[in-house]
């Protein structure tokens, strides 16, 4: 049993491995959005938004948002693969660990049709250029603020309980079936959405494309959800953004 466990853990982590590394690869030689000028990675003059165009703009958000979810997720689907195992072990029908992080990334998808909406909105409102930061100090600092004060509320709070907690999310909401391990993967997503939907959206204000806050706020939810005293640390990020907000909107008055 040890060494089944042990080579169902080896897949798992290789398969989330080699997910995360085609998306950040992706992402790294410009997701079809960005062209090679010189050494950098400049936007393309996409011109008007057609349907192939806006297409390849879902597309880019979804795989952002795998490149930056999965590694905060890789404790949840791991103990849900061991556990599965160990069901199966026993005579429980069970799904493999593809189908929880299935519905995991389905609830992204939604995520990134929405952010992707979000960004034709804005470019035709020339609130941004393409792919690039916000041209709005009034919008950014709202969003900055916005951001800071979620860190703060109970709905916050309550989904990162969730994502932080991965043997009390497992029991409470356990499921059998095909059926089952995709509903489970789809509202750990949920919960993770609730947690980092604002967070997101500070990419309208760093740059949709750049890697630097892509990287930044990925790591910040890692920490947040696997430290010890990530809650805390969330909260107090919360209070800088906030303060770095009311000073962007104190810039412009």
């Amino acid at each position: 049993m040890q060494r089944v466990l042990r080579h169902d853990r080896v897949l798992v982590v290789s398969g989330l491995l080699v997910v995360v590394i085609l998306s950040w690869t992706y992402l790294l030689t410009g997701a079809g959005m960005m062209q090679a000028m010189g050494d950098m990675l400049m936007p393309m003059s996409m011109g008007p938004w057609t349907l192939g165009h806006a297409v390849l703009v879902f597309a880019m958000w979804a795989v952002m948002m795998a490149a930056m979810m999965l590694p905060s997720a890789a404790p949840m689907i791991l103990l849900y693969s061991t556990i599965a195992r160990s069901k199966a072990a026993t005579g429980e029908l069970v799904t493999a660990s593809g189908g929880f992080m299935l519905g995991y990334v389905a609830v992204w998808a939604t995520f990134s049709l929405a952010a992707a909406a979000l960004q034709y909105v804005m470019e035709q409102s020339a609130l941004s250029p393409p792919m690039m930061e916000t041209t709005s100090a009034v919008l950014a600092g709202a969003v900055l603020i916005a951001a800071g004060l979620y860190q703060w509320t109970p709905l916050k709070q309550f989904c990162l309980r969730n994502c932080r907690s991965p043997i009390e999310f497992l029991t409470a909401h356990w499921r059998t079936g095909v059926r089952g391990a995709f509903v489970m993967g789809f509202r750990h997503g949920a919960y993770c959405v609730g947690c980092c939907w604002l967070l997101m959206l500070l990419l309208f204000v760093g740059g949709v494309m750049n890697f630097t806050w892509i990287g930044g706020i990925a790591l910040f939810i890692l920490i947040e959800k696997l430290a010890p005293a990530g809650h805390w640390i969330g909260r107090g990020t919360g209070v800088l953004l906030m303060a770095w907000g009311a000073a962007t909107l104190y810039s412009v008055a």
